[in-house]
């Protein structure tokens, strides 16, 4: 790396960007005494030496201009926290046994988000590692963690991190971390890490210390927005560049999630992001990378190649599919769920299209929003019914399950496992998981009660929020309770055994069906049957599927003057598959009958297969 402690046959080998500091020097700890050896200046602010005495282990900070000493901003670990020292890491000692993984390809997976904290009642990689065979054997194909830079406190989000290099203490060691990606390739499962590059935690980092060039002059929602377009910006974007590379090249990482690309200002003629994604490439060494951004406006930036100005990325986090899905399935319909109707035509685009807005004006935000997704594959666009932030950003961090009623969740969840684009589930979902997922983080008091108002501040979006009685019962985030309510219980999975075999189910069949395992590859029409009640048609060269969800009362269609009803020539249509099975908690599912009238079961959905006359399915 361009920074940060290099374990060299001499020694350690240190270098820092400090250009507001005339002198640094390296300060070892653990010895009686303190030891200090002085580093050289170089051009352009980096200070740099060996160490002979450091190794792997040693603890260390820089100590500027004879002054105060801080942490490394590069720190491949901090075992007392961002306000500790840090510690040599040699990344090459850990024994990597993936040499033939080659990376993911961009089509025909499942995602699974978790929290390393809360996956587990343990909250740490080792613990998170043993449940990685059930998740293959669920069907999983690719492990997307939330950051893991590390972040003062006993808990956190991960999206207030301070010390980008340092996988946090929290959890393990770094080398649990690499167990953990080892132990996934060993099972064919990938890992993504989510990486916030669109802001710096508000507590913990030492960087300005170090230079007042990390800063630019933009606020965001989150604080003072980075420089990577500004006056002695191009270390700061070094910094960058150089962190998505090391999670790739010394954790093995298969992929990168950038948190909220839509709040990082770059007027450079090369977006930082662009410049992100081309190295991490090369720094993959041949491997495969799926690069996945979230972009709340929706920009087709996120997806075009760098040398146009774009981002270069392969998939973008989809939220128009989770908006109408949620509408359809509580009737909720405030703040910007207001936009949305829930309707069984907006269900059919989403299938069609993916994105709902793609340069509509956009009354909530009082702009247009979106664009067009001509062009692109239906997996690169990534669709879920629940993920941290619509769960975590309401008010009491209720999951979906416990505001609408379970054969429709039945229904709907067939609807997102079998739609050409891709699926993620959040850690817990595939069984209904009873915690809640709340939003936590452990600051000190001052910045506590700054945080705690102004998640008050943003839920007054939400108008039945807005007054005291109800405010007053919102879990305050510097809790410890609040953050052990949101661990999950994996116990769960046999307890909620119906929930589970649902998922368990619906993604055999994504993965094993001719049909939807190519979704993306598919042709698909529709057609709107009722007020809730609608098809989706799958056309594969000479393979179809009908997909009929039905998200209100039962519905009988006569006359049915629909021809997207009508089977291939010389066939019929048989279930293949119904959510109403009494093994994933139905009430069964009636026979087929199409003579008399096409019969619609409630809050159902069932995926029909045409099978040649004469013939048993």
């Amino acid at each position: 790396m361009p920074v940060g402690a290099e374990v060299a046959p001499d020694g350690v080998h240190f270098r820092v960007w400090a250009p507001r500091c005339r002198k640094v020097s390296i300060q070892l700890e653990g010895a009686p005494q303190v030891v200090e050896f002085p580093m050289d200046l170089e051009e352009n602010g980096y200070h740099s030496g060996t160490c002979p005495v450091a190794r792997a282990g040693t603890r260390y900070r820089y100590r500027l201009d004879d002054n105060d000493s801080y942490p490394d901003p590069a720190s491949r670990f901090q075992p007392e926290g961002p306000h500790g020292p840090s510690q040599v890491v040699d990344p090459g000692s850990f024994p990597w046994s993936d040499a033939g993984w080659q990376g993911i390809e961009p089509e025909g997976h499942v995602i699974y988000e978790i929290h390393v904290g809360t996956f587990t009642m343990e909250g740490t990689w080792k613990a998170a590692e043993e449940q990685l065979p059930a998740l293959r054997d669920l069907g999983i194909t690719l492990v997307e963690v939330m950051p893991v830079a590390d972040f003062p406190g006993r808990f956190g989000w991960g999206y207030d991190g301070v010390n980008h290099f340092a996988p946090t203490r929290l959890y393990g060691t770094p080398d649990d971390m690499r167990r953990f990606v080892n132990r996934a390739h060993s099972l064919g499962l990938g890992v993504l890490l989510d990486v916030v590059y669109n802001h710096f935690g508000p507590e913990g980092n030492y960087l300005a210390q170090f230079s007042d060039h990390y800063y630019g002059e933009n606020e965001s929602d989150w604080g003072k927005m980075i420089n990577f377009d500004g006056k002695h910006c191009e270390s700061v974007r070094e910094f960058f560049i150089s962190n998505a590379c090391y999670w790739i090249d010394e954790f093995h990482i298969d992929g990168l999630r950038f948190d909220a690309t839509h709040a990082i200002v770059d007027g450079s003629q090369i977006h930082i992001l662009g410049d992100i994604t081309t190295r991490a490439r090369m720094a993959a060494n041949g491997r495969k990378l799926f690069l996945v951004a979230e972009n709340e406006s929706q920009d087709v930036l996120c997806m075009r190649p760098r040398e146009e100005g774009g981002f270069g990325m392969d998939g973008v986090w989809n939220d128009d599919f989770h908006h109408s899905a949620h509408v359809a399935l509580t009737g909720y319909h405030d703040a910007y769920y207001s936009e949305y109707f829930g309707s069984p035509q907006e269900l059919i685009s989403c299938a069609k299209w993916s994105y709902l807005y793609q340069g509509q004006f956009y009354f909530w935000q009082g702009k247009r929003r979106g664009s067009s997704t001509i062009g692109h594959s239906p997996s690169r666009y990534i669709n879920y019914l629940q993920n941290h932030d619509q769960i975590g950003n309401s008010a009491w961090g209720i999951r979906i399950d416990k505001l609408t009623n379970p054969a429709a969740l039945r229904a709907m969840t067939a609807l997102y496992l079998l739609l050409p684009q891709t699926p993620m589930i959040f850690q817990g979902q595939e069984f209904a998981a009873s915690s809640p997922f709340l939003y936590f983080a452990d600051l000190s008091p001052e910045i506590s009660q700054q945080v705690h108002q102004g998640r008050i501040e943003y839920l007054k979006q939400f108008t039945n929020i807005d007054s005291p009685e109800v405010i007053d019962t919102i879990d305050k985030p510097y809790e410890l309770e609040t953050f052990q309510q949101s661990r999950i219980d994996l116990k769960e999975r046999e307890r909620h055994g119906k929930v589970y075999a649902l998922y368990r189910d619906l993604i055999r069949l994504r993965r094993e069906d001719p049909v939807f395992s190519r979704g993306y590859a598919c042709h698909i029409e529709g057609a709107v049957l009722g007020q809730a009640g609608f098809l989706l048609r799958y056309f594969l060269e000479d393979e179809q599927r009908l997909l009929l969800v039905n998200l209100g009362r039962e519905l009988h269609l006569v006359p049915i003057p629909e021809p997207m009803l009508a089977p291939p020539s010389c066939c019929r249509w048989e279930i293949l598959w119904s959510s109403e099975k009494v093994e994933f908690g139905g009430s069964g599912t009636p026979k087929l009958d199409t003579e008399k009238f096409w019969r619609l079961q409630g809050y159902a959905s069932v995926v029909l297969v045409p099978v040649p006359e004469g013939e048993t399915p």
